[in-house]
């Protein structure tokens, strides 16, 4: 009947499919054809990369390109020293972008945290540094200014937990001598080199040939001096000291620099990172177990101590005063030790 109303049931619903009722699926691209590549430098959500012949070559000079990171790396971090895979436009050519698709497994990571002083949530994040470095090179001046065993024990500290085994590269050694820093870690038998204005460098080269070695120090103490004696055309900036014995900061961003080869040398030159100079190396990222092992000469003064000793001052029962009393290590590292010790529990708590 004309009058008569209709009735309407869900087939009369026409349904337009929405974006996301597309089935989705877990299964990334195995980029097989992606080219492999070592960052060399970070710059705003941009990564300069150098072409290599595999994640587990030498690393031989190669082309330079110009990438950013994919969507599906996640919140996977890119830093330098990284071994990635690259797809895209890996030409080099100007105004090419490639896509970092990969990244392999890291052999190293070495980080830092901010001051100790600084106790905000910002403060306690650590900072990756490089990763994959083989070594931990720590320079340091024998004047103007003067030695800072303080940093150099919270780089060995950084350097033993992260799994790299440290130098000591002591700069200015035509104004002091070396024999009141070697006398403090002279339990340590931490290897070291000596640096002068005339110095050829031969032995320095000798210790970096081979490895990917990240240098770090105080600003004034020379390092970008020595980086740009190593790599002529590195152009690093070099600052000056100022009148209280303080650096001025020279270099601003991590960069990886490939060393050149000397002579007919037919070994590989190895890598150096140079970092922007630091005041302070936070430690608030590592365990009290690796804060410990940063100082070995201590360890086996802690066998006497009780569980759950605290290796301060105040511990009454603590056996490291009676270790050092006996002369088997030096007061001055107990005294070293504690200070981070306390400078790190503030932070950690």
């Amino acid at each position: 009947m004309a009058g008569r109303r209709r009735e309407y049931d869900e087939d009369d619903v026409r349904v337009r499919p929405g974006r996301s009722s597309r089935p989705r699926t877990r299964t990334r691209p195995r980029h097989v054809d992606a080219v492999d590549g070592f960052v060399i430098a970070v710059d705003r959500g941009r990564y300069t990369c150098v072409l290599t012949g595999g994640p587990d070559a030498d690393l031989p000079q190669g082309g330079t390109v110009t990438a950013m990171r994919a969507r599906e790396l996640g919140r996977k971090s890119v830093v330098v020293g990284d071994r990635v895979g690259l797809v895209g436009d890996t030409s080099g050519a100007p105004g090419a972008l490639a896509r970092i698709v990969r990244i392999a497994d890291r052999t190293s990571v070495l980080r830092r945290s901010a001051d100790d002083d600084d106790t905000t949530a910002e403060g306690r994040l650590e900072r990756v540094i490089v990763a994959n470095a083989d070594q931990l090179v720590i320079v340091g001046s024998l004047a103007d200014p003067p030695p800072r065993t303080g940093f150099v024990d919270r780089c060995l500290v950084a350097a033993y937990d992260a799994g790299v085994a440290p130098l000591l590269c002591l700069t200015k050694a035509d104004l002091a001598g070396p024999e009141p820093v070697l006398d403090y870690y002279a339990e340590l038998d931490l290897p070291y080199v000596l640096v002068r204005p005339d110095s050829d460098l031969g032995e320095v080269r000798d210790r970096l040939a081979g490895q990917v070695s990240v240098l770090v120090g105080h600003s004034g103490v020379g390092k970008s001096t020595l980086v740009n004696r190593l790599v002529p055309d590195a152009d690093r900036a070099v600052g000056t000291v100022s009148a209280i014995g303080r650096g001025r900061h020279t270099s601003t961003s991590a960069v990886a620099l490939r060393l050149p080869p000397v002579g007919d040398r037919r070994t590989d030159p190895g890598w150096i990172v140079d970092t922007p100079g630091v005041r302070s190396f936070g430690l608030a990222h590592v365990s009290a177990d690796s804060l410990l092992h940063g100082f070995p000469d201590l360890v086996e003064g802690t066998v006497d101590c009780p569980v759950n000793c605290g290796h301060r001052a105040d511990d009454p029962d603590c056996a490291l005063d009676a270790w050092v009393a006996a002369g088997r290590a030096d007061p001055r590292r107990l005294a070293s030790y504690r200070r981070l010790l306390a400078s790190w529990s503030g932070i950690a708590e």
